[in-house]
């Protein structure tokens, strides 16, 4: 068991992952006629003050929004010709195609007219039906009457369901000028998970430490690729054992390079104190034990293997996140509290686990 942790903290291999890492950008692709409410939702969601302005022209029709902005990780994709004389959202669903995503069909409560939206829907779903797709309903401010509130919604919801084929999950939102009241950003978040577990991960606040959140930002996809690399390497009886403690030493030291420091056996020291043994030891436990559940017929290498993949998966990337936080800090002379740190790992790894069903 030292041994193993020893791995994991030091004796990481010199494994760079390429200089150039290219990350298809997560989409929500945003349906919906002008005036639907689509910046005030992506103002809501990403906590941005200007939206509208950040808007750039990606195809002849449609526009991207990407969050945030100096080091990306998700897009926001508006189209913008819903309801004009030939428009072909083709070149717009391939645009989206670029990445994981979901459709968010946009519909403001007040506004019947959404034929040109059904249209575009029932297109996507002929060619991509397993696409996942949310029905924001918004003017939740602006229709008060409870029964009309729910007559319009029902309507609209109905042209959508029958566009798609199939029930569609649906959310009520109330986005006026002043964000402080707007209502059911909660629950849009939630929907959101449930769709695509990922964007959880992706739009994560930690508000308290912006400074750090961008700069991780910058380091993600380069966290990401060990956490990749990890996890399939993982998947192969025995193999495992061997290239996972080393990926995982592989990125704390290239994390602490691009910090500019050096992960010396007292660094070391220092973070396995702050992150707490404990944990290390019970995931270093619990991977010893998946590695024997692969060698098992049939089991182990379906069930088994997938699974330790996933914990491989959500382990580096959480260790990744971790300690380039606890390193951020430490390059500025600084300390994060031990507390904060267990919390940030268990918060990671849950969430990547998540992402990684």
């Amino acid at each position: 068991m030292k041994g193993y942790i020893r791995k994991i903290l030091g004796l990481g291999a010199a494994l760079e992952p390429p200089e150039s890492i290219e990350l298809p950008l997560p989409t929500l692709w945003l349906l919906g006629n002008t005036g639907a409410g689509k910046s005030s939702l992506v103002r809501a969601l990403t906590g941005e003050a200007e939206v509208g302005s950040g808007f750039a022209p990606c195809t002849r029709t449609a526009r991207a929004f990407d969050f945030p902005a100096g080091h990306p990780v998700l897009r926001f994709l508006d189209t913008r010709g819903l309801g004009e004389a030939g428009y072909d959202p083709a070149e717009d669903l391939a645009t989206a195609e670029k990445g994981s995503h979901a459709v968010l069909v946009v519909m403001r409560m007040d506004d019947p007219a959404q034929g040109a939206v059904a249209d575009t829907l029932r297109r996507v779903r002929a060619r991509r039906p397993k696409v996942p797709v949310l029905v924001v309903h918004t003017g939740g401010d602006l229709v008060r009457d409870a029964g009309a509130q729910a007559r319009a919604r029902g309507q609209a919801q109905a042209v959508m369901e029958a566009a798609a084929r199939s029930a569609l999950p649906a959310v009520t939102l109330s986005l006026p000028e002043d964000m402080d009241s707007a209502e059911g950003i909660d629950d849009l978040r939630a929907r959101l998970g449930e769709l695509l577990p990922e964007l959880t991960l992706l739009l994560m606040r930690e508000r308290d430490w912006s400074e750090e959140a961008a700069r991780f930002a910058t380091l993600r996809p380069m966290v990401l690729w060990y956490a990749g690399a990890a996890g399939a390497s993982d998947a192969a009886p025995l193999v495992g054992s061997v290239s996972v403690p080393a990926l995982q030493g592989a990125l704390l030291h290239a994390l602490a390079r691009r910090h500019g420091l050096e992960w010396t056996t007292a660094r070391i020291a220092l973070f396995a104190s702050a992150l707490g043994t404990g944990a290390i030891l019970q995931y270093a436990a619990s991977h010893m034990l998946r590695q024997g559940a692969k060698l098992v017929p049939v089991y182990g290498q379906t069930l088994g293997a997938a699974a330790a993949a996933a914990a491989s998966f959500a382990a580096t990337y959480a260790l990744g996140r971790a300690a380039s936080a606890w390193l951020y800090r430490a390059a500025r002379g600084e300390t994060l509290d031990s507390e904060d740190l267990r919390h940030l790992y268990d918060e990671a790894f849950t969430r990547a686990r998540h992402a990684n069903r």
